[in-house]
């Protein structure tokens, strides 16, 4: 019970608030229209209140207290980057409205002073009490009102927008590399358990299928992280190149690696990303080992070599997510073919 007395309280201050913030302007407009104070004059300064109110909201100072009203009052999530077209919407219609219920409630009160004053007026208390409670719902009302407003407004602000389609492309991006580097060294565990089986040698067999499972287990464990975060909205850690081992794990991989003691988990992870897809290109369209070396120095350089069947340079999303992993981190990632020989490499900034 407590909580929605509270809610609807700040609705009404919000609305107070916005008042408060355009009284000013209010005033000295009522100074130059208000010579004469007629039904119609009293219109032509509600009508010049609105201009006066978007002039106002433009303001950086009133977007800032603006943001801080919603956030505070009306517990609306204010995204950091937020359009500031949708910001001065918002802010004009706050104080617009806010000011025009006020007026409409001091309008009032000579009907409610007097009521209030006299309690032996007991006709009058009733209607009085009536009116008050009708001012103060309307208040609330029109706080919840632009609460309703400001969620859906800020639902479609660009930035929400750009956000949430980033969000989506990282998902599905990570679902192609992670999926992907499975079935592609699933693939080459089974051939090579098919080639065991042929020669008759059970302990190949064996450790293939290890491996297999391994792998597959391992999938199965990221594609639940990423539907997690897919339906909770939130993000998630990937792995760094201190995993390198789980990832080449069965595969004819031949690493040499640095120390990555000064390679921060941001980069580091971007680098596993990369190396992740490069493998799977590789054992997709390679042939015999890969090489693997990172060295670090001013940057992360990471590359990756292999003998490539020819078919390895065609562009396709897994190329293009390593070069827009790498440039999300700041670096760069290129491949190019060396006679018979499919190099990438990425470099990192530390």
């Amino acid at each position: 019970m407590r909580r929605p007395i509270v809610t609807a309280l700040r609705a009404g201050i919000y609305q107070l608030l916005g008042a408060a913030l355009l009284t000013p302007v209010a005033v000295v407009l009522g100074l130059l229209i208000l010579a004469e104070p007629t039904p119609g004059r009293l219109v032509v300064l509600w009508a010049a209140c609105l201009p006066a109110a978007v002039l106002l909201a433009m303001t950086p100072l009133m977007r800032r207290l603006e943001v801080t009203a919603l956030s505070e009052l009306l517990d609306v999530t204010v995204p950091r980057r937020a359009d500031r077209v949708y910001l001065v919407v918002l802010t004009s219609l706050h104080l617009y409205g806010g000011a025009t219920l006020s007026a409409g409630a001091l309008a009032l009160s000579p009907a409610l002073l007097p009521s209030f004053g006299s309690r032996r007026a007991s006709g009058d208390l009733p209607e009085a009490l009536v009116l008050a409670v009708a001012v103060l719902a309307v208040m609330v009302a029109a706080g919840f009102g632009q609460r309703w407003a400001a969620r859906r407004l800020l639902r479609a602000e660009p930035s929400q927008v750009i956000d949430e389609l980033g969000r989506r492309q990282t998902l599905a991006l990570e679902l192609h590399d992670s999926v992907g580097h499975a079935l592609s060294v699933v693939l080459v565990q089974a051939m090579a358990a098919e080639v065991a089986l042929g020669r008759t040698e059970p302990a190949l067999v064996a450790r293939s299928l290890g491996h297999l499972t391994d792998i597959a287990r391992h999938a199965q464990q990221d594609l639940d992280v990423l539907l997690t975060v897919l339906d909770d909205g939130t993000t998630a850690e990937g792995p760094t190149l201190e995993e390198l081992g789980t990832l080449t794990r069965g595969l004819d991989v031949r690493t040499n690696v640095a120390d990555l003691g000064r390679v921060p988990a941001p980069v580091s992870r971007t680098a596993y990303a990369i190396l992740r897809e490069a493998l799977t290109n590789a054992l997709r369209h390679g042939d015999g080992p890969v090489t693997v070396d990172v060295t670090v120095g001013a940057d992360l350089v990471l590359t990756v070599r292999n003998t490539t069947t020819g078919t390895a340079g065609e562009q396709g999303r897994g190329l293009t997510g390593m070069r827009m992993r790498a440039r999300l981190a700041g670096g760069t990632c290129t491949w190019e073919e060396e006679g018979e020989t499919w190099r990438v490499q990425a470099r990192l900034p530390l």
